[in-house]
């Protein structure tokens, strides 16, 4: 018999929020000039992290990145600020939703330009590298209960993918 610590107790949706911010320089871009999507993806992972270990309590590990969107090049000189919060918790992981924006350096006075989403799967794991207990997340708003319901969506839709690929496999 395995002894499993119990669940601590939720936190808000809000406890989990994290942004990290930097400006972009030469050495992140790519042959066409402008940042690599690859530096963008490690900044991703990095806010995504911060905010799954801030919620758990301890150390959380990437499992899965469900998508990512780049939907605006980013350039050198942009100061670029990754917001991260953890959208759905289950027994031991949580999907953080990532909203990465630019401000350009050439018109800083106009609001800031969406350039990436992304959705990403975490667990949580103890010393010993194993999965462990995290806490729920408490939706606080009509957001966070949205964003909530459609990580289920999500979580139902990497499980079925997952279920028939293996079927495939094994057919």
């Amino acid at each position: 018999m395995t002894d499993h610590p119990a669940v601590p107790p939720g936190k808000p949706t809000s406890y989990s929020r994290v942004t990290l911010s930097r400006i972009m320089t030469a050495v992140d871009v790519n042959l066409y000039g402008t940042v690599h999507g690859g530096v963008l993806m490690k900044f991703v992972d990095d806010v995504a992290g911060a905010a799954a270990a801030r919620h758990s309590g301890g150390t959380a590990v990437t499992a899965s990145i469900d998508e990512i969107v780049f939907s605006e090049p980013v350039r050198v000189g942009d100061l670029v600020h990754a917001h991260a919060q953890v959208n759905w918790t289950g027994s031991t992981s949580m999907e953080v939703g990532v909203r990465v924006v630019a401000e350009r350096w050439d018109s800083a006075e106009d609001e800031p330009v969406r350039v990436a989403t992304a959705y990403l799967v975490f667990v949580g794991v103890d010393v010993g590298g194993a999965p462990r207990p995290v806490r729920p997340v408490l939706p606080e708003t009509s957001d966070d209960e949205r964003r909530f319901r459609e990580a289920e969506i999500r979580r139902a839709h990497r499980l079925a993918r997952r279920r028939a690929i293996q079927a495939h496999r094994t057919a």
